[in-house]
């Protein structure tokens, strides 16, 4: 039997989507539109409730769950002054589907602003909103701090055990609606209503949205389908084809599920030790950094290379222990290295996508470091791909399984491991659905940019969860879209050496982003050269963060922790 949302909605992902924003477009907008009111009080907030009717995208309406007042606390760069913490869920239209789950943090000393944070993963939680931008500085106010009233949701579910890789709720067509993009326009849209209710006002001067990795498409989303509400987004990491990165991650997951293919972690540093030997010098000195990234994926072959004198590649291909690669092992860190093609067409257009960084990558090398254990789990976990995927697998793995039991076949007992994603059969037509729904990739964003707004995008060059070259490709299609000039005009896209995703014990990226994007839209300042700092790797080193495709090059002399000993070089 048919649930109400479905029986409501007899169309297809793609079809969905088209029809969600075109009612975006013609819903009543709470930010710009009707008078302002006297002030509530933090204690009325806790009282209220949003009629569907000023929510932009289809619910049952929003009710505030709770609105407790929180003391000013910290000094310093964490000193964050007293705010009203509203929490509040919106009803779905199906009775089946669960709620979206959001909170509201509204600052007493309001700078008229708004943030919204992203998600990470299959989301599932809500973000801390109380907390930085990804990669923000550590020796400035966060957002809150700084008098923005922020905001953010799970996404319309609420993860299990398995937490932001829990892909549980793509039972439920509003719940994976909701994950793809439209609880973005729902939660944005009863953030600012109590937003004016708070503080008396028709709509916050600016409204920013700031996120990475699943937040970095969410951001990518909100200003391709709703750029009237946005005035700025940073976007890091972003996962924005994101359903093409799920076959991706099925077939390097089928690679390293392969017989004796899967690295312990003394081959991982292995591999590291001989990526580091070959390219660390490339950028003009040996820092402990890959930051010539493109000359290293050109030159490096791990069937070739050598570490501490001695062949990485294990005598005869075989396995011979932690001290080499087998030639099981060197093909599946080949099948990371390289692309897959589609040879069936997704609704998202997509034809393929790329191959990560992989020679120099960190996939999980233990260290003293607290950071290290979150590095492992986001990349290669601590054991192989299987069926039944246990949730020790590597992260894409576990990813992969999800979607194709949840999302894809709808049934939780369906073996992963047995899709080809570049042959997925009676499975394909599903798939292309899917990628009309999940992938990111509009690449016209004159309205956003026509209306004043910019984005500053970066991402780490040893990312081992979304690839690097995928933002790469993202961004030189929108140039061939727009015009590299226009695209001047409104985006910065940086690429940071021996970042990871999300964090890193190599280098742990510390950039005011933020400070960066107002003084460009409020002030209409251009991006001056900006300096990126390193807080866990060697604490307190900078680099100069290089616009794409330029990377950090030493000068030949001068601190070597100092950005100032470096320049941004294409070669």
């Amino acid at each position: 039997m048919k649930t109400a949302f479905e029986a409501s909605r007899r169309w297809t992902f793609a079809a969905a989507v088209t029809v969600s924003t075109l009612l975006a477009g013609c819903a009543t907008d709470p930010g710009s539109t009707g008078p302002s009111g006297p002030p509530m009080t933090c204690e009325q907030l806790g009282t209220m409730t949003i009629a569907a009717s000023s929510i932009g995208l289809p619910t049952s309406g929003a009710t505030v769950t709770s609105a407790t007042v929180v003391a000013a606390a910290g000094t310093g760069s964490s000193a964050i002054g007293e705010y009203c913490k509203v929490m509040a869920e919106i009803a779905p239209v199906d009775a089946t589907a669960p709620k979206i789950k959001l909170q509201v943090d509204l600052p007493t000393a309001w700078n008229r602003k708004a943030l919204m944070f992203g998600g990470g993963g299959y989301d599932g939680t809500i973000p801390n909103v109380a907390g930085n931008v990804p990669a923000g500085p550590v020796d400035r106010l966060v957002p809150l701090g700084r008098g923005y009233a922020t905001f953010g949701s799970d996404s319309g579910h609420q993860a299990g055990l398995l937490g932001s890789r829990d892909g549980s709720f793509g039972l439920n067509d509003e719940a994976l609606s909701n994950f793809s993009g439209d609880a973005l326009k729902k939660t944005r849209d009863v953030a600012l209503v109590v937003v004016k209710a708070r503080y008396g006002v028709t709509k916050p001067a600016r409204s920013y949205f700031a996120g990475g990795s699943s937040g970095g498409r969410e951001a990518l989303a909100a200003v391709q389908r709703w750029p009237q509400d946005w005035d700025g987004a940073i976007v890091l990491y972003p996962a924005g084809a994101a359903a093409s990165l799920d076959l991706q991650f099925g077939r390097i997951t089928r690679a390293f599920a392969a017989p004796g293919a899967y690295p312990n972690v003394a081959k991982r540093r292995r591999l590291y030790d001989a990526a580091l030997e070959a390219c660390d010098g490339l950028d003009g000195i040996a820092d402990g950094l890959v930051s010539n990234i493109r000359a290293c994926n050109a030159l490096f072959d791990p069937a070739k290379a050598m570490v501490g004198g001695a062949p990485l590649r294990c005598p005869n291909g075989g396995e011979g222990g932690d001290a080499c690669l087998s030639d099981a092992q060197i093909a599946a860190f080949k099948v990371f290295d390289t692309p897959i093609t589609f040879g069936y067409p997704l609704a998202s257009g997509e034809t393929h996508y790329p191959g990560f960084n992989t020679w120099g990558t960190d996939f999980g090398i233990p260290n003293a470091s607290p950071l290290q254990a979150t590095v492992t789990l986001l990349s290669f976990g601590s054991s192989s791909p299987t069926s039944p995927m246990r949730n020790t697998a590597p992260y894409g793995s576990v990813f992969w399984d999800q979607w194709i039991r949840y999302f894809v076949t709808r049934d939780v007992w369906f073996d992963s491991l047995s899709v080809d994603p570049q042959n997925p059969g009676p499975l394909q037509a599903r798939i292309s659905a899917l990628t009309g729904v999940q992938d990111v990739n509009g690449t016209d964003l004159g309205p956003f940019m026509a209306k004043g707004g910019k984005i500053l995008m970066a991402h780490g060059m040893s990312d081992a969860l979304v690839s690097t070259r995928a933002t790469e490709d993202y961004v030189a299609r929108l140039r061939t879209t727009m015009g590299g000039e226009r695209v001047e005009r409104f985006l910065r896209f940086y690429e940071i050496p021996g970042y990871g995703h999300a964090v890193s014990t190599v280098f742990n990226a510390s950039w005011d982003s933020l400070t960066t994007l107002e003084n460009w839209i409020e002030n209409g300042t251009t991006p001056p050269p900006q300096v990126v700092a390193d807080s866990a790797g060697v604490p307190g080193r900078t680099r100069p963060l290089c616009e794409y495709p330029s990377f950090p090059r030493y000068l030949g002399s001068g601190d070597v922790n100092e950005a100032a000993s470096f320049r941004c070089a294409t070669q």
